[in-house]
């Protein structure tokens, strides 16, 4: 006796547009539920919103929160973030405790933060990492945020301060700015 295949009562050519229409409604809510909690973000379309967006890989405080200001100085220069709300102690302790830490590490020759958000080819980074025992890097706290000063006096390392300066303020766009 030969078996018939079991009908279901549904044509195929129905059971297609069922499941088309359970895709077309299923992927739009799955993709906005992603979006929504973070999990699905669109690229970044230019560099500064990139290193923005990688900024918390590297830093612990809010961008959105803070500025980088960059000062080219005859023997080196200022890096100072502060945070935009003088209130926020949370953001500033953050800055401070970050700061510390660069200090620290630049002092070794180890740029592996800045290397890690702006790429190991950034302007300036091979000298400073090559000449780091001859920049002196001092750490301070200020009421709204840290500075670190540089300072050299070969004038090839202060050229490469000015140029890993200028490359922040480049990739760190609206997140920036010189004095």
């Amino acid at each position: 006796m030969e078996t018939q295949p079991r009908r279901t009562g549904i044509a195929p050519r129905t059971l297609v547009l069922i499941i088309i229409g359970s895709v077309i409604v299923t992927v739009p809510v799955i993709v906005g539920a992603l979006y929504a909690t973070g999990r699905l973000a669109p690229a970044p379309t230019n560099r500064q919103e990139m290193v923005h967006d990688m900024g918390s890989s590297v830093m612990p405080f809010d961008l959105d929160e803070t500025t980088h200001i960059f000062k080219m100085t005859d023997t080196g220069g200022i890096q100072q973030v502060i945070a935009k709300d003088a209130s926020d102690q949370e953001q500033i302790a953050l800055i401070q405790q970050h700061l510390q830490h660069e200090a620290m590490q630049f002092s070794m020759g180890n740029f592996s933060d800045p290397s890690t958000l702006h790429g190991p080819d950034m302007p300036g980074l091979k000298g400073l990492e090559a000449g780091a025992a001859q920049i002196k890097v001092e750490y301070t706290a200020l009421p709204n945020g840290a500075q670190l000063t540089y300072t050299t006096p070969d004038p090839q390392l202060i050229t490469a301060l000015h140029q890993w300066f200028g490359a922040q303020l480049s990739d760190h766009g609206q997140d920036a700015t010189d004095q």
